[in-house]
């Protein structure tokens, strides 16, 4: 994801969600970026461009010990 991109997403998750919620780039990938609180991992944001629209996707794991 783009510097830009990352910048817009951590300050759309701050303000919409939580303001300790951080998204970080990922090493080695360029399509998606990692979205935390703290230091604990929440989930992943993919890039999706298709037919000329952009948009993001926010996937969350939910395991059944955390329930």
């Amino acid at each position: 994801m783009k510097p830009d991109e990352l910048k817009k997403l951590d300050a759309y998750f701050k303000k919409t969600f939580n303001p300790n919620m951080a998204v970080r780039a990922r090493p080695k990938k360029d399509d998606s970026a990692e979205v935390y609180i703290g230091e604990e991992f929440l989930g992943v944001i993919f890039r999706d461009e298709e037919d000329g629209d952009l948009s993001f996707n926010f996937s969350m794991a939910i395991l059944e010990i955390d329930l």
